[in-house]
């Protein structure tokens, strides 16, 4: 027998389906580029929880697209391969060994955990790098880095054969040279290349922050572009976020309708922001001209 909890449990998941329903129909057929970071991928039960979101977001319509990081899981294997790195001004020097150990655990081990995460869920995941067909050609950042790249030149061809397949491409941040050397690049930049090739609607940048925050610590939910600009160079966006607003500012550049940095810790965050009015984080807009 039901009880009366129950019942409104029910008719409040009722309630919450239909006023989904606006939003539904405005990503209908929408491209969604997902950075997925560390955070999202601590535990098992966060990466289900994450997989199941994304596998939801499919089956209304949506194209979702998640490039993943995998700093934690690189340095855990350096260290289990006895490779000592190397450091200039605070950034790890990735040389020939260090990319092997890179292209090996993004490719590999963290990529194929996504995959098998989604096809849990119900999805059908392919894992793919961005030397897969193509897909992400680069340049060396700073030669004293190694083989650190800078995407120059993108194909989402694959990506819109995996899109026509119903499938949902899982993608290692790991790019080719222009002499077909391997590059690791970025998850941020790569996630923000590949927004703009495909001139998604949206990129959600999942982080360990609540979202862009104001002097007085609290959480802005929309900024556009100039605003990032001002916020900049006033000292109010500071640290790991000047990356992060510096890749959603290009992102949009390239044709992104718009930029979601947002907290990848909370429960079903890619949902909230794209079916519910409040949405989630900071949204950065274009300029309004």
């Amino acid at each position: 027998m039901k009880t009366r909890d129950q019942s409104r449990n029910w008719i409040a998941a009722a309630k919450t389906l239909s006023s989904a329903l606006p939003y539904l129909q405005r990503y209908d057929g929408a491209t969604v580029v997902i950075k997925l970071g560390g955070h999202a991928m601590s535990s098992d039960e966060a990466m289900d929880l994450f997989a199941r979101d994304v596998v939801l977001m499919q089956q209304v319509g949506v194209n979702p697209v998640i490039v993943h990081g995998g700093g934690p899981a690189i340095n855990a294997m350096l260290e289990r391969q006895g490779v000592t790195s190397q450091f200039v001004n605070g950034r790890r020097v990735t040389d020939a060994a260090t990319i092997e150990v890179v292209e090996m655990v993004l490719s590999g081990l963290v990529n194929k955990r996504i995959v098998q995460a989604v096809n849990r869920q119900g999805g059908t995941a392919v894992g793919i790098s961005g030397k897969d067909g193509g897909l992400m050609t680069g340049v060396i950042t700073d030669p004293a880095l190694g083989f650190v790249g800078t995407p120059v030149e993108m194909n989402p061809r694959l990506l819109h054969t995996l899109f026509a397949s119903d499938m949902i491409p899982v993608i290692a941040p790991v790019g080719a040279g222009p002499n077909g050397e391997t590059l690791n690049i970025n998850g941020d930049s790569a996630a923000g290349a590949i927004a703009a090739t495909l001139k998604a609607d949206r990129l959600l940048l999942l982080t360990d922050v609540a979202g862009v925050k104001n002097a007085d610590g609290e959480v802005l939910t929309e900024l556009t572009a100039d605003h990032i600009r001002q916020l900049t160079e006033q000292g109010v966006i500071t640290g790991g976020m000047i990356p992060k607003t510096e890749t959603a500012l290009e992102a949009i550049a390239g044709g992104v309708r718009a930029v979601v940095i947002l907290d990848g810790r909370a429960p079903n965050a890619c949902l909230l922001e794209l079916y519910t009015e409040h949405g989630a984080g900071t949204l950065i807009r274009p300029d309004t001209r």
